[in-house]
C-alpha cells in the first residue's frame, strides 16, 4: 500500500474494522494540549511534521510516518511550522 493514498488507506484500515477515516488539518505551530479520546485511533502523517508526546515519551514525526494509539491514552500534540495533515482511522468502542 502506498501510505500516502488516501484511498488505499481508507481501504485497508476499514477492512480491518476502523469506523472511518478523517482527514485532520493544523495551522502552522499550533499545539493541541494534553488530551484523550473515547476511540482508538491509526494515522500515517500525510503533510508537514508533528510531534506527539504520550507516556512522558516525544516522536517526531513526518510524511509518512505513522502512529496508533488505543483509547483514553493521555497525549499531546505539536505541528511543525508549516502545519500538518494527517489522516485518522478510527475504532470506536462497540456498545
Amino acid at each position: 500500500m502506498n501510505a500516502l493514498n488516501l484511498e488505499e488507506f481508507t481501504k485497508t484500515y476499514t477492512e480491518k474494522g476502523y469506523d472511518n477515516v478523517t482527514i485532520r488539518e493544523w495551522a502552522a505551530n499550533s499545539v493541541s494540549e494534553l488530551h484523550t479520546h473515547e476511540f482508538a485511533v491509526h494515522a500515517v502523517v500525510a503533510q508537514g511534521e508533528m510531534w506527539l508526546t504520550r507516556n512522558n515519551q516525544t516522536e517526531h514525526l513526518q510524511i509518512g510516518d505513522t502512529f496508533t494509539m488505543d483509547p483514553e491514552t493521555p497525549h499531546s500534540e505539536k505541528y511543525g511550522p508549516s502545519g500538518t495533515v494527517y489522516w485518522a482511522a478510527r475504532k470506536f468502542p462497540k456498545i
